[in-house]
């Protein structure tokens, strides 16, 4: 069998998450991709995969073979799509990954307009709170919520989001008034975990000061997801502490009010990222360019509630003019 479109099919299966759904994909049969996969592991003369009737499962060597096999296949795409020149369409394989929470409320309404636009292209779309290895796991371009650092990676800055403290109308209706940071520590509190050391939450100093300052706070309820926290703050169980765009909707609704924004950490930027191999590919151009468009526009809008949600200042305002650097090649600090 052809080895490199054995990689195919074994990369395939990797993504689609089984051997049924990769044939389906790719329209071969189980069978042919059952040998495929097997001719890899009598070729490299060890174990790839633990196959279940549930999922598939790399083993040690797997997932050192699954990193190889996906350099190779990127490398050819790049090499045969480069010929093509400047002009070509974009086509083939994008694989594009974000922060769950944004990734999924913001970006990924803008994928789907990209695939609507351009109708040889298929997008694989990781929704990871993680961070990723653009050479190990493939990918194109990586939207990033952190300062980042310089290195090889291309960054083109998109917005920026705030850290900010919110609660709803009904928690804080029957509450002690929240004036100043030292509250918190009387009022209920929404946890995420992993969580600061001992529950505890810190702040920029105050005006004029050097002191970080931080508050003990009690949380009362402790959740391992965003939606889950941002759920139980609408619902009034207590204050929730997350970046700006996750509540944004509520806060648009009214069911979510920002408290002491002048409290709060200066904001952190967005970015979306890739390498200067990839942005010579169309599909990375293309969507480097559609996307970062309609995200600046989507934190334009954002701008009439600044005072309240972001708490911005002139000083604090992105640029239409998208600024580039260079990243890390992990792609920054990690995704939130």
């Amino acid at each position: 069998m052809d080895r490199l479109d054995a990689m195919r099919i074994f990369v395939t299966a990797l993504d689609e998450g089984s051997l049924a759904r990769a044939g389906r994909r790719l329209a071969r049969s189980p069978a042919a991709v059952t040998r495929a996969i097997a001719a890899l592991e009598s070729h490299v003369g060890t174990q790839l995969l633990h196959r279940t009737t549930r999922r598939l499962q790399l083993t040690e060597a797997g997932e050192r073979y699954a990193a190889v096999c996906r350099r190779v296949l990127t490398d050819l795409e790049e090499a045969n799509f480069s010929l093509a020149g400047d002009k070509a369409a974009p086509r083939g394989v994008l694989t594009v990954t974000a922060p769950v929470m944004f990734g999924t409320r913001v970006l990924r309404p803008i994928v789907g307009e990209f695939l609507r636009a351009n109708p040889e292209v298929q997008v694989r779309y990781l929704l990871l709170n993680r961070m990723t290895n653009f050479v190990d796991e493939g990918i194109d371009v990586a939207l990033r919520i952190a300062p980042l650092q310089d290195s090889s990676l291309i960054a083109v800055r998109i917005g920026e989001v705030r850290r900010v403290l919110c609660a709803s109308p009904k928690y804080l209706a029957d509450r002690t008034p929240i004036e100043a940071l030292s509250d918190l520590a009387r009022h209920d509190c929404i946890g995420i975990e992993p969580t600061s050391p001992n529950d505890i939450w810190s702040f920029p100093p105050a005006v004029g000061g050097r002191v970080v300052r931080t508050v003990q706070i009690r949380p009362r309820l402790m959740v391992n997801t965003d939606e889950a926290a941002v759920s139980a703050a609408v619902d009034g169980e207590g204050i929730v502490r997350v970046f700006s765009y996750k509540i944004q909707r509520e806060v648009t609704g009214g069911s979510l009010v920002v408290l002491l924004p002048e409290c709060e950490p200066p904001p952190v930027p967005v970015h979306l990222i890739t390498s200067s191999e990839r942005l010579a590919l169309a599909k990375v151009r293309a969507f480097m360019d559609f996307a970062a468009a309609r995200l600046r526009a989507d934190f334009d809008q954002m701008a009439p509630q600044r005072l309240t949600l972001m708490a911005t200042d002139d000083a604090g305002r992105h640029s239409d003019r998208p600024s580039v650097r260079r990243v890390s090649a992990a792609g920054g600090s990690r995704p939130a």
